[in-house]
């Protein structure tokens, strides 16, 4: 259950900024912190890690963001869901002029994410035909977009057909409605039967074993996040003998841990939004006194692309 309350501020320590916020960012992940899939310390506990807003004071040893930078964070502690914030200043990332608050806090996360995805975890090629899950989804329109721009054939999965249309106006070349249709036998005709190197699997348990059913010898099941329930134990010697298959579970805070790769892949998310190579999709603000609504709106799967609170 979400609630307001309210807290009296302090003077940021040291090496902390406040913030003033003027948008905070909605990510499935808040779901799962608050219903304990991925527990957190101790309940009642504040919630959210991503906002954008305006620096009012600094601590005395900080350097890299000063009173009146326009701000963008993704990292803990929790407690994004606020009017006011002190954060690690080494967290912060600073915001081009051309990159608005409202933006910035609805793309950080998920633009991080596909950064990760498309360039680290597994590279993608020109030429390569990959498959994304919950491609309407607010990580998804990113990763579609970005890996079309990249010269990638994209095949998407979505819930039902205006879900998949909205994944075709988002760099899909080929969409499967995974209610109606099996989406690895799909797969094999749109790719002559070949499989595809890499599925990025953003549902969880509903989806894993058609993911795996998709792969080419070799392939890479990559497995960022679990809405339908947690991935089920299996026999990892199945990978062996589906043809020598590879699964990964990235974790974002690893890609972003060092700061200067925080500011490296942001840089690069913001210039991609900046050349049209990346459309954002806000397609929800709520009051943060409606977080609770929000919340159910996310978790009963009726929105696509990203939704913001705001403050």
């Amino acid at each position: 259950m979400l609630t307001a309350q309210t807290h009296e501020l302090r003077n940021p320590d040291p090496d902390e900024a406040l913030i003033r916020q003027t948008a905070v960012g909605l990510n499935y992940i808040d779901i799962q912190h608050r219903t304990g899939r991925y527990p957190l310390p101790s309940y009642p506990s504040p919630i959210g890690l991503e906002a954008a807003g305006v620096v009012e004071a600094v601590g005395t040893r900080v350097e890299t963001v000063r009173r009146g930078d326009r701000v963008v964070y993704s990292a803990p502690p929790i407690g994004a869901y606020a009017d006011w914030r002190l954060m690690p200043a080494d967290r912060l990332v600073p915001l081009p002029p051309d990159i608005s608050d409202e933006t910035a806090a609805a793309v950080l996360t998920k633009g991080l994410t596909a950064h990760y995805l498309l360039f680290t975890t597994y590279p993608v090629r020109a030429g390569e035909t990959i498959l994304v899950h919950a491609a309407a989804g607010g990580v998804g329109q990113l990763l579609c977009q970005w890996a079309h721009h990249l010269g990638v054939r994209v095949i998407g999965t979505a819930g039902n057909d205006a879900k998949a249309e909205i994944a075709r106006q988002h760099g899909c070349d080929a969409t499967i409605v995974y209610t109606r249709e099996d989406f690895a036998a799909r797969v094999h005709v749109l790719t002559g039967g070949g499989g595809v190197p890499v599925v990025y699997d953003a549902v969880g348990r509903d989806t894993f074993e058609g993911s795996l059913n998709c792969l080419k010898p070799r392939g890479v099941l990559v497995s960022f996040g679990t809405p339908s329930g947690p991935i089920p134990p299996f026999d990892l010697f199945r990978l062996n003998t589906m043809g020598s298959l590879y699964v990964t579970s990235p974790a974002f805070v690893t890609h972003t841990q060092e700061r200067s790769e925080l500011l490296e892949r942001s840089r690069a998310l913001f210039d991609a939004i900046a050349r049209g190579v990346l459309r954002v999709a806000i397609s929800g603000r709520y009051p943060l006194a409606d977080a609770a609504r929000a919340h159910e709106d996310l978790q009963g799967r009726r929105t696509t692309g990203a939704q913001i609170l705001v403050p």
